[in-house]
């Protein structure tokens, strides 16, 4: 029997491959270039993995909750934006300059992404890396600050996107339990012969098995004209 709802799978998400990068040269530039004994380091390397983990815990507690993983995703956006205001600060205090987002570094950061959308999920982290190397591994750090700081913007508008998803499609097909209740009402639906249902009593169309749902009767079955709402007859069961 398949699932209710996908799970996993995360390793193909664009996000997920994007986190993984951001975190990878966050733990070399934390290395590299911040006070070993700085709590900095602690903070940026912890938000770094956080945007990383939580996508990937999010997409596993799909199966059985939706809100669990809009959540998650959600605490992975959060500790992106947290992760991005770290490497502007560490321009600003060293005064600097953050590059525009038409600086041509920039959007030669940028446009790796979109030169390997394509094919891109066949590469392995160590291939992206080296993709662009020439910046996230480059001797001036605030060349590789800059560079980080393109890179966090662009998964911070996929998260953004996937979050605008979720949301959709929570509200359009519900949430787990919610098609848990759907499925087990259809199947007990399946199972009952419906040959033996006797016609409704006032306008003589076949009857189908109901569910209160409000009122003292709520949760009980009963036979409800498969008329309704033109006609509401009913008969106990």
């Amino acid at each position: 029997m398949s699932r209710l709802r996908k799970s996993g799978g995360y390793r193909d998400l664009r996000t997920f491959r994007s986190a993984t990068l951001i975190y990878d040269a966050t733990y070399w530039f934390c290395e590299k270039y911040c006070d070993r004994y700085s709590r900095m380091i602690d903070q940026m390397v912890q938000a770094a993995r956080s945007g990383r983990q939580n996508i990937a815990e999010g997409s596993r507690a799909a199966a059985t909750s939706s809100q669990t993983e809009l959540r998650l995703v959600n605490v992975a956006r959060a500790s992106l934006e947290e992760l991005l205001l770290d490497y502007e600060d560490f321009l600003r205090h060293r005064r600097q300059s953050q590059w525009d987002k038409d600086d041509p570094q920039a959007q030669a950061v940028r446009r790796v992404a979109s030169d390997h959308q394509s094919d891109g999920s066949d590469l392995t982290d160590q291939q992206r890396a080296a993709l662009y190397a020439k910046w996230l591994e480059h001797d001036d750090p605030f060349v590789r600050a800059n560079a980080l700081i393109c890179l966090i913007h662009q998964t911070n508008y996929l998260l953004d996107q996937q979050i605008a998803a979720l949301e959709k499609q929570f509200i359009e097909e519900g949430g787990y339990s919610e098609r848990l209740a759907s499925k087990r009402l259809k199947h007990r639906s399946d199972q009952t012969d419906k040959s033996s249902f006797p016609p409704c009593p006032q306008c003589g169309k076949p009857m189908v098995l109901r569910t209160a749902k409000t009122g003292q009767n709520a949760g009980k079955q009963f036979l409800g004209c498969s008329g309704y709402p033109d006609c509401k007859g009913v008969r106990d069961l």
